[in-house]
């Protein structure tokens, strides 16, 4: 191992307790028995079940005397039908616990299967809604242990799972203080391989958390510290995950930054989340992507409100002419150097579903901390400038 990545070792409390470092998932059985859990599900997703990482997993808990079992009836944007399949197998299992092992997909329905074990009424009664979180008997909330194998939902560091409720294709945020892990096993090395274009995708996920945190205009100095970070490691290490998938140094900053994101965005969200997360209902994008995708645009409909934040942003960076454009410029280079697409239209959304798109897009739980506030009318514009192409220099 190199002196770098030796250096890439630490055990955190931030805001769970997180354990780094390359060759760490050896410590899963270890972790399961601090929780007291004997007998573990691990939540994956269709696409790493048959991965050799999650076999060894799975066989890792076996092998130390503990009851694992598979679920990976998750697909990309979770449904309600992929928590309440979950539930039937902890169930029928005897489970204990929960081992959320996969990108954002495996961690919320994992995290929503512990929620939800224990309680009585449907899983939309838990939205992230004023005080709804003191529905739940808390006392009956899994323990969940996380082992992120993407970098950009950072959702092992969050206290909520996003699913979609299909009888309005919206994505309905559940949330309760005791979803957060209590362990959290990031390892630069189940990460290694993830093909260029996922590593782009949920690059810019992390780099749309971090970024939407820190324009939020809420009051928290200690998420915008944590997010422009957060940003600068986005800055120094995506292009290098994309171009070498087994570039650990690379993997293990993307993770980091990951978690920062999500640490951060406690601020809050805004448009690139108001606008992605329909396109995601609808038309099942991928979500880290169409954030991608619509970023620009937001940081050009923001701009005037953001632009000494942008500047400042820039100057830590090492951004040349610090501006909020040189941000924009930035982003639009990065996209270009890992492949993310220039429009909406590009992923397949088009204009006739503006209306509609617009309509879901004000009312999502993301829209209300948006550094200018969000009406049907300048969401039609947003959409119709990103599905066009039109961004203002």
């Amino acid at each position: 191992m190199s002196t770098e990545l030796d250096n890439m070792r630490g055990n955190w409390g931030f805001p769970t307790s997180v354990r780094f470092g390359v060759g760490r998932i050896v410590e899963l059985p270890e972790a399961c028995r601090e929780l007291g859990i004997e007998r573990p599900l691990v939540v994956t997703d269709k696409g790493l079940a048959s991965l050799p990482m999650l076999a060894d997993a799975v066989s890792m808990l076996v092998d130390a005397g503990l009851g694992a079992s598979l679920f990976s009836d998750v697909q990309g944007n979770p449904v309600e039908a992929n928590v309440d399949a979950g539930l039937q197998v902890y169930r029928d299992g005897g489970h204990d616990g929960i081992v959320a092992f996969g990108g954002g997909s495996a961690m919320d329905v994992g995290k929503c299967i512990a929620l939800m074990v224990g309680q009585s009424r449907p899983i939309w009664d838990f939205e992230d809604r004023e005080d709804w979180y003191t529905r739940a008997d808390a006392d009956a909330i899994a323990p969940v242990i996380a082992v992120p194998t993407t970098s950009g939902t950072g959702s092992e560091v969050g206290r909520a799972g996003v699913i979609t409720n299909l009888e309005d294709h919206t994505k309905r945020i559940i949330f309760h203080p005791k979803m957060l892990p209590a362990i959290v096993i990031e390892d630069p090395e189940v990460t290694a391989g993830l093909p260029a274009h996922l590593t782009a995708a949920v690059g810019m996920d992390a780099l749309s958390h971090n970024m939407e945190a820190y324009c939020s205009p809420l009051f928290h100095p200690m998420a915008d510290g944590v997010a422009v970070e957060g940003m600068r490691l986005i800055k120094n290490w995506l292009p290098a995950a994309c171009a070498d998938g087994n570039d650990l140094e690379a993997r293990g900053n993307m993770q980091v930054a990951s978690s920062m994101g999500a640490t951060a965005f406690q601020k809050g969200l805004g448009a690139m989340h108001s606008l992605s997360h329909p396109c995601g209902s609808l038309l099942d994008t991928h979500h880290g992507l169409t954030n991608g995708v619509v970023m620009p645009y937001v940081l050009a409909f923001n701009g005037e409100v953001i632009e000494e934040k942008m500047t400042a942003l820039a100057r830590y960076l090492d951004l040349p002419n610090p501006s909020g454009k040189s941000v924009r410029d930035w982003v639009l280079h990065l996209r270009e150097e890992i492949g993310i697409a220039h429009t909406l239209a590009g992923i397949g959304v088009s204009e006739e579903l503006i209306p509609r798109l617009a309509k879901m897009a004000v009312d999502d739980p993301t829209a209300p901390t948006n550094p200018v506030k969000l009406t049907v009318a300048n969401l039609e514009t947003l959409y119709a400038n990103a599905i066009n192409g039109a961004l203002a220099s």
